[in-house]
């Protein structure tokens, strides 16, 4: 199918960890890199499987300190297997000739193809096909597939399956000082003459893990218990082009499963209970299907081709399995170990577009946060403020996971990593709390969970934010905003900056988003809330004039990313492109030269243009004004142009932003930024950082700039707003969405006309407004509407 596969052809060494990382098979549950099963990890190949939410912490000794880290753990691997002439070397890539390799991800199927060619020499060779799954429909079940066919030759081939308890986390360079060795009683068995087992725990969080292979092949297989592995050996006798079959079925469970007491026996039964590998790829295909219907996609070309992949691992991490579980939104996906795994405010670009397609799964992610509420309060208390102190980085039980160290590639310098500033994480999900209610009219959830999450995230930012007598305002010191690059001032012995703009703008619309979901709260909802959590009065007069009166700084008729921004020195930007071409990492640049970016008006990412990624102009103007600024249009203009000038864009979720902003400031740059989204990982631009995890953040941030940049659409009072602004690069287009239970809306924007289709259904009409005009659509029924 045209645009639904993606291709690599021929086999090179250096290029394997990003084809891993973009043909990582998942499920919601659990994911696996698109290694090849019979390479073991090393420099080139890294084979990692993980379980969404399975985390453990260690404390390694870095830098004459001692550090604690939890990460995201590399379960055992289920992948090995591996093959040779009998009596010969394995054979693998890196070690034997390759005539012919050809790796496909068919998106629509969820299912890797590989086809390799080794030569044997002398005329002789071995073509081996394999077909993989991470079966969507049973998330505990994985599946390969190997065909072997003889040319040239007859004779034996050894054939070496296991399952592989000696695996680390060394996924990624930087992290090769901490300490890796996650897993701990290793315990290997037989269960029937073709099923082997293992099972292992946690070293710290004590979780156990099951993996049971069943190996379907023309020969009987033999069982060996080496130390760490379960291994399944066969011998296969091939004749010149004819196939020898042999399937692998594994079956995963741990302890952090529902309804689960024994991991090992829940493997055992499933694998026993498994159909064979045809009737499995059919139920997969089956779950597939229905997928893609609920998340229909429709654009033409080349973006249309990467935004399908992106959706595809979009779906693989956060799926319908996902809303079972207690997990958060993974930065880098279930693709690797980047980030360890964490959570971090990178849902804020993935939830306006799960709440339009799968919303039961954003509102398991907002129930993550909500469980970590409590754990959250005990963080801001420990600061001295009330109310809600999310971390920025979040694993297994909320607690602040930002690493105390980070190691500059470029100087082999540790340096203090005060990110743990970045508190407007709070805002993020405050923010996500409100669109997921607008776009399904979950009142439950809002007038619950929801209102309570609000109410304490709001409680600590009207606590933090102090009053200026000569300002005549309130402020907000010591933080770190989104462009993560100012940690400190020029000079300053303390870290933190002064009033960032992004983060007082949002702190003041959840403080007046707070109040207003509070009043709107049925009344003995409102005394539950107000007794559980003791709220008074004299509380929401403080939220009122806080809301009102946080300080926006202001220079050179632009908004001030903090105060005192304007005061610091303009970088030689031309000098430093020259010199070092890539300056995305221009922090570590500078760190290396023993500069600092703190002295420079340079941000790594998108900072207060993030305004006006959240907030429609309309919001924006509305927000200011409350707080009693202006913004025209003038001055959004030239705040737009100043950062645009001075941003680094070393972070995947840069572009994303510019080109959201810019399709509306001044479209004809726009499709630059969309660009360079879209390219982010399937080009690597970051410099090889796809291959340690996609960026998740990135790939759904650039769905939603289709569904919801491009077409201006709001979900606000129970409307759908529609403003589209189509790009001449991208003008033709289409989707469907899950609208407040109407299921598979469709939008289709073409030739200056969008049309809008609501199912049939017993729903009530859908409200659509536009600009110019409001149009009520029923179920079952098409209108097509002209664009001025």
């Amino acid at each position: 199918m045209s645009g639904w596969t993606w291709t690599f052809e021929g086999y090179e060494a250096a290029d394997e960890r990003l084809r891993e990382a973009l043909c990582t098979l998942g499920n919601g549950y659990a994911a696996t890199r698109g290694a090849l099963p019979e390479c073991a990890a090393d420099a080139t190949h890294y084979p990692g499987t993980y379980a969404a939410g399975c985390f453990n912490r260690l404390s390694s000794n870095v830098a004459g300190r001692r550090v604690e880290n939890e990460d995201m753990v590399n379960l055992p691997g289920w992948l090995p297997l591996r093959f040779r002439p009998h009596g010969g070397a394995w054979l693998t890539p890196d070690t034997a000739p390759v005539l012919d390799h050809v790796q496909t991800l068919h998106l629509s199927s969820g299912l890797l193809e590989r086809r390799t060619r080794y030569g044997l020499g002398e005329g002789a060779s071995l073509t081996v096909r394999q077909q993989r799954i991470v079966h969507m429909a049973d998330p505990h079940l994985a599946a390969l597939r190997t065909e072997f066919t003889a040319g040239g030759f007859a004779g034996d081939l050894d054939v070496e399956a296991a399952l592989d308890g000696g695996v680390t986390n060394d996924g990624v360079p930087r992290y090769h000082a901490l300490d890796g060795r996650h897993l701990t009683h290793v315990h290997t068995g037989t269960h029937t003459p073709d099923t082997a087992w293992l099972r292992c725990r946690t070293r710290t969080s004590d979780i156990r893990i099951a993996m049971a292979a069943r190996l379907t092949a023309p020969a009987p297989a033999e069982h060996r218990h080496e130390p760490l592995r379960a291994v399944q050996r066969l011998r296969l006798s091939l004749a010149p082009g004819r196939e020898a079959t042999v399937d692998k079925l594994v079956a995963l469970h741990t302890s952090r499963d529902p309804a689960i007491s024994d991991p090992l026996g829940a493997a055992l039964a499933r694998v026993d209970a498994a159909p064979c590998f045809d009737r499995l790829l059919e139920t997969h295909l089956t779950a597939w299907d229905q997928l893609w219907r609920r998340a229909e996609l429709d654009v033409p070309g080349e973006a249309g081709r990467i935004l399908r992949l992106h959706l595809f691992h979009v779906l693989q991490t956060l799926s319908p399995h996902t809303a079972e579980l207690d997990v958060g939104v993974p930065a880098r996906g279930l693709h690797g170990e980047a980030y360890r795994g964490h959570v971090f405010w990178d849902e804020l670009f993935i939830l306006p577009y799960l709440n339009l397609h799968l919303p039961e799964v954003s509102r398991a992610l907002l129930r993550y946060r909500h469980r970590r509420l409590e754990q959250a309060c005990a963080s801001a208390a420990s600061a001295g403020r009330r109310g809600a102190m999310y971390p920025w980085q979040s694993g297994s039980d909320g607690r602040e996971e930002t690493q105390r160290l980070h190691l500059n590639p470029r100087s082999g310098r540790w340096l203090d990593d005060h990110s743990r500033l970045q508190h407007h994480v709070g805002s993020a999900i405050a923010y996500n709390v409100w669109q997921y209610y607008e776009a399904t009219g979950d009142a439950e959830f809002l007038h619950t969970r929801g209102a309570e999450t609000l109410l304490q995230i709001a409680r600590f930012w009207a606590d933090a934010a102090r009053w200026d007598e000569s300002l005549g305002r309130h402020r907000i010191k010591g933080v770190v905003g989104p462009d993560e690059y100012h940690e400190a001032y020029p000079g300053a012995r303390a870290p933190g900056i002064d009033d960032n703009a992004y983060t007082n703008v949002t702190a003041a619309w959840v403080l007046a988003r707070t109040l207003a979901v509070l009043r709107s709260l049925p009344e003995p909802r409102h005394r539950e809330l107000v007794e559980r959590t003791g709220l008074d009065g004299g509380e929401l007069e403080q939220w009122e004039d806080v809301s009102r009166t946080l300080y926006v700084p202001f220079h050179q008729g632009v908004i001030s990313q903090f105060h005192g921004y304007g005061d610091l020195a303009e970088l030689d930007w031309d000098s430093y492109r020259k010199r070092y071409d890539d300056i995305r990492r221009l922090d570590r640049i500078l760190e290396a030269e023993g500069d600092t970016v703190n002295r420079y008006q340079a941000s790594k990412q998108a900072d207060v243009l993030m305004l006006g990624y959240l907030f429609p102009p309309a919001e924006l103007r509305a927000v200011l004004a409350r707080l009693g600024y202006r913004l025209d249009d003038a001055t959004w203009q030239r705040t737009v142009d100043h950062y645009l000038r001075r941003t680094s864009h070393g972070s995947t979720l840069s572009g994303l932003v510019h080109g959201w902003v810019l399709a509306r400031a001044r479209r004809s740059e726009a499709w630059r930024f969309c660009l360079e989204a879209l390219r982010g990982d399937v080009a690597d631009l970051q410099g090889g950082t796809t291959g340690e995890g996609i960026h998740l953040g990135a790939m759904a941030g650039t769905l939603d700039l289709v569904q919801r940049g491009l077409t201006g659409l709001e979900t606000r009072a129970g409307a759908l707003w529609l403003d589209p602004v189509p790009l001449p690069e991208l003008s033709s287009y289409g989707f469907s969405l899950h609208f407040q239970g109407h299921w598979g809306v469709r939008v289709r924007l073409r030739h200056g006309a969008m049309e809008v289709t609501v199912p049939a259904s017993d729903r009530s009409p859908v409200d659509i407004r536009l600009p110019d005009r409001a149009v009520v659509i029923e179920p079952g029924q098409t209108c097509r509407l002209l664009l001025s």
